[in-house]
């Protein structure tokens, strides 16, 4: 008799989901995740508030968790990682490490769900100094802070006057390969000039883009906000390098809607950081034989049409694992894995 049960690689909301949906469909839901408790990036990274709703990233990641940990058909495996896996549809063999030593566990289908990482803004290039200057920090930094309700100048302890955010950091750059949008990077930017007027309303807050996209609905939930209830400063234009002048960091580019030159003086610079596939999703497309994409995302073979099918039968795979995804495509994906990965184990019970 073919397994019936759906093993699931990574705790974040979209592993968290699958699990979810898997189980509410009355099949066993095994879910690994390498960390001591669920709630992937959102938690690990100290999210502050989630786009576009504004609602509590720490509540809604363990509201996410209770329902999974409280479920009578989820199996969890904290502190595990997948290390190898065998076999095929209805009859996979997947061995766990953790602090115990090794195990196997029996699954007819696998779900990949291990997200992203963020661009390191300092690997390829130091032009904008995240290395060099404390007050040069990432959308992570700046969201740790938020949730702390500290929004300071690392190198003095002191709220900012003036803060900016340098857009496409990591994201549709040829020079390092990353030549797609990593989509979310704008709104998240909005949120987090918003919530930085909030908490700071003497700061005057400056985003410098090449295109804002704001797709769906967050044009109205965050950009126009932003600009007419918060008065964020957006200004198109390229930003090519950072300087330190004084106390003050200079920010230099150029306007693209005057066409000149530009030399702003910040307190604060926060760079827009995209994402990347991260360590655990391309482990995972190695061990379990998965085709990737030319950056290194899992590549899925369904098309618009089918965005959760990999290259491997029973094998699926969601989230930012397979490119750049907000969290609502994060749940929606999910549910879509979920859905498919009972429907291979129903067709292999019928067809034994």
């Amino acid at each position: 008799m073919p397994e019936q049960s759906v093993l699931i690689v990574g705790g974040g909301p979209a592993g968290m989901e699958a699990a979810r949906g898997v189980a509410d469909l009355g099949y066993k839901a095994i879910l690994v995740e390498k960390r001591s408790r669920l709630g992937g990036t959102p938690d690990e990274a100290h999210y502050a508030a989630l786009t576009p709703d504004f609602r509590s990233a720490e509540e809604a990641m363990k509201e996410m968790a209770d329902a999974v940990q409280n479920h009578p058909n989820v199996e969890l495996h904290l502190n595990s990682t997948v290390t190898a896996a065998s076999g095929s549809v209805g009859d996979f063999e997947i061995t766990l490490k953790n602090a115990k030593g090794s195990e196997k566990v029996k699954a007819g289908a696998v779900i990949i769900a291990t997200g992203f990482t963020h661009f390191d803004p300092g690997r390829e290039t130091q032009q904008y100094g995240y290395y060099e200057f404390d007050d040069v920090i990432t959308l992570v930094d700046l969201e740790k802070m938020l949730k702390a309700h500290k929004v300071v100048r690392p190198s003095n302890g002191q709220p900012p006057k003036r803060l900016c955010f340098i857009q496409c950091v990591g994201s549709r750059d040829r020079q390092i390969g990353n030549e797609y949008c990593s989509k979310v990077c704008c709104g998240i930017a909005s949120k987090e000039a918003i919530e930085v007027r909030q908490q700071l309303p003497d700061c005057k807050v400056f985003i410098f883009y090449i295109d804002m996209r704001m797709y769906g609905y967050w044009e109205s939930q965050i950009y126009w906000p932003a600009q007419e209830k918060y008065k964020v400063n957006y200004i198109k234009g390229i930003a090519t390098e950072v300087l330190k002048k004084g106390d003050q960091l200079i920010v230099r580019g150029e306007d693209a809607t005057f066409g000149r030159p530009m030399e702003v003086p910040m307190d604060i610079v926060v760079l827009s950081v995209g994402m990347e596939p991260s360590a655990g999703t391309k482990e995972m497309a190695k061990i379990f034989g998965l085709e990737t994409n030319k950056y290194n995302f899992i590549e899925t073979i369904g098309g618009a049409l089918n965005t959760v099918t990999t290259s491997k039968e029973g094998v699926f795979a969601c989230g930012a694992c397979t490119g750049p995804a907000d969290l609502e495509d994060s749940i929606s994906s999910a549910s879509a894995a979920a859905l498919k990965a009972v429907s291979i184990l129903r067709k292999t019970a019928q067809a034994a």
